[in-house]
This record gives C-alpha cells, structure tokens and sequence, in this order.
C-alpha cells in the first residue's frame, strides 16, 4: 500500500457573481447569482513513501485546492484520502503532526518577535520533547544556517533568510511529509540554492516525503524526475519529466566553432540563428535532422575547434505541454 493514496477526489466551490456597478451592486443585494467552479475533479494518484514529486499546473488549474485537501484545511466533496494511514480531515488533530507545510507567500513565523520565539512557540504548540527539539533545532540551524538569524525579528529578514527560518520551523516536529507550495519564490540564485540543497538533503537523511509544487522549472528538474500536471482541475499527466522532455524537446540549438572553413557546407532543415566568421549557431528540428550529420558535414570540411548541444528550455516545453491540453 502506497504512503499517499489518493483516490477520485472532487472539489467544487460556489461563487458568488455580479456585473460591476452601483445599481448592480444594489440588485445583488436582494438576488445573488451564483457560479458553480469544480476546482478539482476525479484526482487519483499514489506517492511512495520517501519519494519527492512536482504537483504543477497553471494558476487555477487547482493544485492549491489540493493540496489543502492533503493537509486536511478543506474537506472533499467526494473521493478519499489516506496519508500514512490516516484522514487528513477525520483525523485531523492527530494527522497535523506528522506533517509540515511551507508556503512561499504565507509565514507561520510570528512577525514581530525573533525567530527563536517562534520556534520555542511552535515546539509549545507540537508538544515537542525538549531533547528532542534540541537536537533537532541544533540540526536544522547547521544545515540551514541560521545562526545568525535566530535572535532577529521576522520583519528584519531578508525573504531568503525568512525562507530558510520558514522552512526550519515546519520540520521541528520531525515531520514524515512537507509540504511545498513556492518555496523559492522570489529568491535570489544562492537563496534558491541553498533551500533546494537543503530539500535534497532532509529527503534522503530523514526519507522525508516531499510534494512540490512550483512555477520554477529549475526547482523541479533539480530536486525531483517524477510530475504530476494538473489543469481545469483533472490530472493531466503522471510521469517522469524525462519522458515530457522526450515528447517536446523537438528542437536543439547547436554551436559550431571553426577554423579553415572556405565554404560552409549546405545543410537542410535547420534554421540559422547566428552566423559569424568561424562561428555558427543553429536551430535544429531533431524530427528532421540529426547533431551528428551536421557535425560530420562540417568535419569534411574544416576544422572543428568546438561543439555546444543546447537543450531546449524547460519552461518552453512545460509551456508545450499546457498547449497540448488547451491549458
């Protein structure tokens, strides 16, 4: 039995609608006219205990939903939920303890006290051992390190240094699963990291379940190979992201860097992006045209001092993707 199952879950929400204006504002008043939104429909899927997977959609697709479901905030309308064999939302005093939850715009720190305040609050609130909190703090404090940070107020942090504290403060308990809504948002590139570094580490010192979601491409590829994409509130797809990859990494960019070239050779189906003296940058569909061809072609006739494959962006085939479903 998977440590996550999730099965058919359905979530819809009403809302309630009006045009702009005064005297609609007035009519709405005494007629309210709803809109019925199914923000996540049919979700079913499994996560193994220890593994980190990227739940990842456009905004609006209802990851959030979801994931407020898994942290037991919101009740489904139908469907299950077992996380290490209990209900998040039947279960709900007992289950918040074995879960952290770190969302990238949202603070579980106190604002205006310093950071080991909060941690001593929260260590009050898990009825944490104190042995235990202290090896545990010592740990993460290393890792993270925040020692420097500990006796500054919230609002004095920088948004790295804050995400760093956030995340200390929602493993305290030891967590068996964490939560990750944006973790790196708005960081700065050592910021950014530092937290994934961090991840990658917990996960395999401590076989901490891990489920992501993010906009930031580059936190997924660096921290996990499994997805699941989600949009108009169905799962899309559920795989690994070198299968996506696969599937719509279509083109390359190839640099060629020579020397005693008199006459480049001809080549079909690629685009040229760039053309210097000794130097050439091309667009290749690889459903056309092959590195190797064109590289052989070259080799014929000059002298290659250098070759650079470069990968299509994963932003751009994650965008593919959305295409694909008319996301």
């Amino acid at each position: 039995m998977s440590f996550i199952t999730v099965q058919n879950l359905n979530k819809t929400f009403k809302i309630l609608e009006r045009d702009p204006g005064l005297i609609n504002a007035i009519k709405a008043l005494f007629r309210k006219d709803y809109k019925i939104v199914k923000a996540v429909q049919d979700i079913s899927f499994n996560i193994d205990e220890g593994e980190i997977v990227a739940y990842i959609g456009p905004n609006g697709a209802g990851k959030s939903t979801t994931i407020k479901m898994l942290c037991g905030i919101l009740n489904p309308d139908s469907g299950n939920i077992l996380i290490n064999g209990l209900n998040p939302f039947e279960n709900r005093v007992k289950y918040v303890s074995s879960i952290g939850v770190v969302f990238g715009q949202k603070s579980q720190l106190w604002w205006d006290i310093p950071v080991s305040d909060s941690f001593e609050l929260l260590k009050s609130i898990y009825k944490i051992p104190k042995d235990e909190y202290i090896k545990t703090k010592e740990e993460l404090v290393k890792l993270l390190n925040i020692g420097d940070l500990l006796n500054t107020p919230v609002r004095q942090l920088s948004l790295g240094q804050r995400m760093r504290c956030e995340i200390a403060a929602s493993l305290l308990h030891n967590p068996k699963i964490l939560f990750l809504d944006e973790p790196t948002i708005g960081l700065d590139a050592v910021s950014k990291v530092a937290v994934r570094n961090f991840i990658k580490e917990i996960n395999k010192k401590k076989n901490v379940t891990i489920i992501l979601t993010s906009h930031d491409m580059s936190d997924i590829e660096a921290l996990t190979n499994r997805i699941i994409v989600i949009g108009n509130g169905k799962k899309l797809y559920d795989g690994s992201l070198s299968n996506i990859k696969k599937k719509f990494s279509d083109h390359k960019k190839l640099e060629i860097l020579y020397s005693g070239l008199k006459k480049k050779p001809k080549i079909n189906n690629v685009n040229v992006i760039e053309n210097k003296r000794n130097y050439v940058l091309y667009d290749v569909d690889m459903k056309k045209n092959t590195i190797s061809d064109i590289v052989e072609k070259y080799s014929k006739v000059c002298e290659i001092n250098d070759i650079n494959v470069l990968n299509e962006n994963m932003d751009d085939i994650i965008i593919k993707l959305y295409e694909e479903y008319n996301l």
